[in-house]
């Protein structure tokens, strides 16, 4: 995949390794999470500087702590 260093990119490739290992789709996990799906995607991509809360949210959705969405990929 190459070497990610922006931190918006590293949460969003982490939320989608998250969400892929549950096998949600991004229109589940944003239903779950009481957001967006295009909300999803734009963290996926890196394009959101996402809120605490919605971190807390998205945590809670996916079952595992805040601190997982802040991991390095590949790292649970």
């Amino acid at each position: 995949m190459g070497s990610v260093e922006n931190p918006k990119e590293i949460f969003g490739v982490r939320l989608r390794e998250l969400r892929l290992s549950r096998g949600m789709s991004q229109e589940a996990l944003a239903h779950e999470a009481g957001l967006d799906r295009t909300y999803i995607s734009s963290c996926e991509r890196g394009k959101r500087n996402i809120s605490l809360e919605n971190i807390h949210r998205l945590a809670k959705a996916l079952d595992v702590s805040p601190a997982a969405l802040l991991e390095s990929p590949d790292s649970e």
